[in-house]
């Protein structure tokens, strides 16, 4: 079990290279097959009287602007996926809708992975709207990587902060083929009395042997009545463990970024220092 078929959005110049470069070395981990992508957005003129007629000449040199981007961007990706022989293609989706066109939407959940950089706070929030779009309408898992990683990394050690809800079982088993190949695997409880039908001591019990019937070096840990929020619970544990990767549920179902990532979630996309694996 792999990932053969891998997403990755390349939606700015300014994420295109480290994202690519990351995607890339997933790709080659399993051998798999690397579609570049970008939702390139129809060029619009905010107008301030009512009557008030768009200007063409701006909204073609918007237009033009954009198709540029797009054009560095395959060109760069093209060139890393040939410099590092990776199987690979490159797809324009030009359409009002963005990442949540039915045209993006269709390649991605055709794939079995997809990679995307987090949103850089000091460039505003307006890719957050996207990501949420990928996680809530492709049905795949968003493998999300730091906006301060410039280089891929080793996912060696990993954890899985687990609830025992139906959106962490989900993310715990599309991270099986990065799971198999990590050097540990750590299943992280935060005060488990909240789960219904499991006593403490159990939480995460039977996953973690779920997990070592296929190969993973799992490990089991619990902290109960902790004085701080789960999500600083988690954040203190990827840095006190070195984890590389982090595998969590997505929660929620209203449509927006606020709702979605709300409480644990959001926090820990926020401030992300390590790769994450989301699912829903």
């Amino acid at each position: 079990m792999g990932y053969k078929t891998i997403v990755t959005v390349a939606d700015t110049m300014r994420h295109a290279q480290p994202v690519t470069d990351f995607a890339l070395s997933i790709a080659q981990q399993f051998s798999a097959h690397l579609i570049g992508l970008r939702a390139e957005g129809l060029a619009t003129v905010p107008l301030i009287a009512p009557m008030e007629i768009p200007d063409p000449t701006a909204i073609e040199m918007l237009q033009k602007a954009a198709q540029d981007e797009t054009h560095r961007i395959e060109t760069l990706f093209r060139a890393r996926a040939t410099q590092e022989g990776v199987s690979h293609e490159w797809r324009t989706y030009v359409c009002s809708a963005g990442y949540g066109s039915q045209s993006v939407l269709e390649c991605a959940r055709t794939s079995d992975l997809i990679i995307a950089c987090q949103t850089d706070p000091r460039h505003g929030h307006d890719g957050n709207a996207e990501l949420e779009t990928l996680l809530m309408e492709s049905g795949r898992p968003l493998l999300l990587v730091p906006y301060v990683l410039t280089t891929p990394a080793p996912l060696r050690r990993v954890l899985i902060a687990w609830n025992g809800s139906k959106e962490a079982a989900r993310a715990a088993f599309d991270a099986l083929p990065l799971l198999k190949q990590a050097d540990s695997v750590e299943i992280f409880c935060v005060d488990p009395p909240g789960m219904p039908r499991q006593a403490p001591e159990l939480a995460g019990a039977d996953l973690a042997a779920a997990l070592a019937r296929h190969d993973v070096k799992v490990t089991l840990r619990t902290e109960e009545n902790l004085e701080i929020s789960t999500a600083d619970a988690i954040e203190n544990r990827l840095t006190d463990a070195s984890v590389d990767l982090l595998v969590m549920g997505g929660y929620g179902h209203a449509r927006w970024w606020e709702m979605l990532f709300g409480g644990v979630t959001r926090s820990i996309l926020d401030t992300m220092t390590a790769v994450t694996l989301i699912s829903r």
